[in-house]
């Protein structure tokens, strides 16, 4: 398992070739807990080796961090990888514990001159607008981004957890490459209303957390027993309490369906939203994280695998009977404003 590359698809209309499963960086540096490096250094090599070329980041992951922390990576294969970082969240300058969100042109412009210092790249391949700022048309937010399409600072945009209808509004602007958003068999909220635009509109779609933030892997149920003071898992409702109980008894099917195939549940759960671009008519490129060799050849295997009618039919059950939402405060994500 994990010898083959994986298959390459185009993201988005006109956007670029990538391998059909992506890499998440944030946890290398930020969010999970402590990391070990060299291992961490040596997954992004596997995962290249494996035919993963799209890897992902974010200006406000550690706070510029982890963009510094795969910059050596991208800069020594420049030519075979596709960079995507992001903007919008910064620290409230009167309280630096608090975090804004930002989309006027003045900061937008700001930060991307931060994550090319930081990159050590001229150019970013896909930058993402990461949150909404409700207080900016979004219109003005895409102009100011396509203003550095027209510089030759980025190449592609994206955006990050929009409704449909922002992003249609933002298409009129630009031409959008790709929509991310959290998506995989604990959060289906997208498919009401933003997968099907992004369909319509020739949009790729790019699914973080499709593991449910490891959470359908079985690697732990109650966050705030097993998870370290320093791991943000402990602040979402999914998994702490009775809701965590609730949600790894949903893992049954799951685990049953990944016996069948020989495979783990972490793998099904990748499956199922490998094959959504089939299902919904659109490029879908998952960005599961991971830090460690093993895990990355787990992941990319789950692209070869094809779940069956019978195994989608009894997945689907599962949607409407998850407990508790994906934040503690979803006012920032498209399910917040649709």
């Amino acid at each position: 398992m994990g010898s083959e590359k994986i298959e390459t698809v185009e993201l988005g209309n006109g956007g670029p070739r990538v391998g059909v499963q992506g890499l998440g960086c944030m946890g290398m540096s930020f969010a999970y807990g402590p990391t070990d490096t060299d291992e961490a250094r040596a997954t992004l090599e596997r995962a290249l080796e494996l035919g993963v070329t799209l890897f992902d980041t974010a200006d406000m992951y550690g706070m510029g961090e982890n963009e510094k922390f795969i910059a050596p990576f991208i800069r020594a294969h420049r030519d075979e990888v596709v960079l995507a970082t992001k903007f919008a969240i910064s620290l409230d300058p009167d309280d630096p514990s608090k975090r804004i969100i930002r989309n006027d042109r003045a900061y937008i412009r700001q930060a991307v001159e931060g994550s090319l210092r930081r990159l050590g790249v001229d150019e970013i391949d896909l930058y993402y607008m990461h949150r909404r700022d409700v207080n900016v048309p979004i219109e003005e937010s895409v102009g100011a981004m396509a203003e550095l399409v027209a510089e030759g600072k980025v190449k592609h945009l994206g955006l990050s957890e929009v409704t449909g209808s922002e992003l249609r509004a933002a298409q009129a602007v630009h031409p959008i490459t790709a929509l991310q958003s959290e998506w995989s068999l604990f959060s289906r909220d997208i498919e009401e209303g933003v997968v099907q635009a992004a369909a319509e509109l020739g949009v790729g779609v790019v699914p973080y957390s499709p593991l449910g933030r490891g959470f359908l892997t079985g690697a732990f149920v109650h966050a705030d027993k097993e998870l370290g003071a320093d791991d943000f898992r402990r602040q979402q409702p999914r998994f702490t309490g009775d809701n965590a109980a609730a949600n790894a008894a949903l893992l049954e099917p799951v685990r049953a369906i990944a016996d069948a195939h020989g495979a783990t549940p972490g793998q099904i759960a990748l499956a199922w939203v490998q094959q959504q671009a089939t299902a919904r008519g659109l490029a879908v490129v998952p960005i599961p994280g991971t830090r460690k060799r093993s895990r990355i050849e787990e992941n990319t295997g789950a692209t070869r695998i094809r779940l069956t009618e019978q195994d989608l039919a009894q997945l689907e059950r599962i949607a409407g009977k998850v407990a508790g939402t994906r934040y503690a405060d979803m006012s920032f994500t498209s399910a917040g404003r649709e």
